[in-house]
């Protein structure tokens, strides 16, 4: 069911589909069957570049353990919600006639839960030369891919940086950007009056910073050599709990974040 509505949003924001169907179908270490659902934004509407960045989001989460039902609104419903926003977003300011020297890739992960599956399975068929983009037909090969995006667990204010300030969010693998694309994030967090309070590490914490960097799927784009930042609002005392639902989250600061990433992504383009 979250996979045909992620689908619709895909097909209504007009993006094309990168095969038969909006889904890729894998097989996890145990045999569960899943879908990573995926489209493709092509960057401009007179010249097709032959770069690509990746958007991507985890759509699977617990699920049912018993009678016991885990909705994990924050992880990662919040995530998905956000890159199909973006993605209707980049697609709109397309269709007034913006152009960009990328297209984009939104790719919603499934099996991130079962030791990243779904960002396995579309790493591979990238690899292998199986992805091919249907306004070209020429496949999308690793050495096209600039960089990925990843957004997981984006919708809580309840770990904030600073006590006084719950109007925050996490980007980590900044400086894993060129020097020249650094300072992106506050230009745009300044000039489209976002003001939400920065964070380019996990809590001050070096260590936790380079475990939190890999606990999400732009780990297997990390190992692969393809420069790539996660936007998080950090792990909360509802993590993976029952009552990640969605009265956990803070819709107004959602927003704002989605605006800031919406922003980010177009000036990095």
């Amino acid at each position: 069911e979250a996979a045909f509505w992620i689908a619709d949003k895909f097909k209504a924001a007009g993006l094309l589909k990168l095969g038969e169907g909006w889904g890729q179908s894998l097989t996890t270490e145990n045999g569960t069957i899943g879908h990573n659902i995926i489209g493709l934004l092509p960057g401009s509407a007179k010249v097709h570049p032959d770069r690509y960045i990746i958007v991507g989001a985890h759509y699977d989460h617990l699920g049912m353990a018993g009678k016991r039902l885990y909705p994990g609104a924050d992880a990662n419903a919040s995530g998905v919600v956000a890159m199909t926003s973006v993605a209707e977003m980049l697609s709109i300011t397309r269709s007034i006639g913006r152009s960009y020297n990328c297209n984009i890739i939104f790719a919603a992960f499934d099996a991130k839960e079962m030791n990243m599956e779904g960002s396995k399975r579309l790493w591979e068929a990238i690899a292998a030369g199986e992805l091919t983009d249907p306004v070209s037909g020429n496949p999308i090969t690793r050495n096209k891919i600039v960089f990925m995006v990843n957004i997981d667990q984006i919708g809580a204010t309840l770990s904030p940086l600073r006590s006084d300030r719950p109007d925050y969010i996490i980007m980590l693998g900044n400086n894993r950007l060129r020097p020249s694309k650094r300072d992106i994030l506050d230009y745009c967090n300044k000039n489209f009056r976002t003001h939400l309070h920065l964070g380019y590490d996990y809590y001050g914490s070096e260590q936790f910073t380079t475990i939190f960097y890999r606990l999400s799927d732009q780990r297997i784009f990390i190992d692969n050599g393809i420069p790539s930042v996660l936007f998080t609002s950090g792990i909360t005392m509802k993590t993976n709990k029952t009552y990640d639902n969605a009265a956990s989250l803070d819709y107004s600061i959602l927003r704002k974040r989605i605006l800031l990433m919406f922003h980010w992504i177009e000036k990095m383009l």
